[in-house]
């Protein structure tokens, strides 16, 4: 197969993975003061994504997939607000186990992830174009 086209479908198949990165990062910065509805109820919990990959069969091209999108088990951290509606007999509120820090560092790296694949995608369409004017 044409390794440029090889090229374009690795780096088609890591926006698409930056994609859902930032997609879930986003809705966890969405929800990071979102508290549980009830008294005593788990608030939201932070998503995590983790990549696999994949050759493809028609190019063999070494190509990016989200292999899961899982729960971050880790601890809620506690409020002292008994006049909040969630708050729990002790008069604490759980809330979401989200570092809005991490949050952000994980949206710039995704955003630089997204970005490097773009310049391998312009890079090759390039590299095509430039084959095909040596070709005429």
């Amino acid at each position: 197969m044409d390794p440029l086209t090889s090229i374009i479908a690795t780096a088609a198949s890591g926006l698409r993975a930056q994609g859902e990165r930032l997609r879930v990062v986003s809705e966890n910065v969405a929800n990071s003061a979102t508290t549980a509805q009830d008294p005593g109820g788990d608030p939201y919990r932070r998503k995590v994504i983790s990549f696999g990959s994949d050759t493809d069969a028609a190019t063999g091209a070494a190509m990016v997939r989200v292999a899961e999108v899982t729960r971050d088990m880790g601890d809620f951290s506690l409020r002292f607000d008994p006049a909040h509606p969630a708050a729990d007999e002790n008069g604490y509120v759980k809330l979401p186990n989200v570092n809005p820090l991490i949050e952000m560092s994980n949206m710039r790296e995704a955003s630089r992830s997204y970005e490097a694949n773009m310049t391998m995608l312009e890079n090759a369409r390039q590299m095509r174009s430039e084959l095909i004017d040596l070709l005429k």
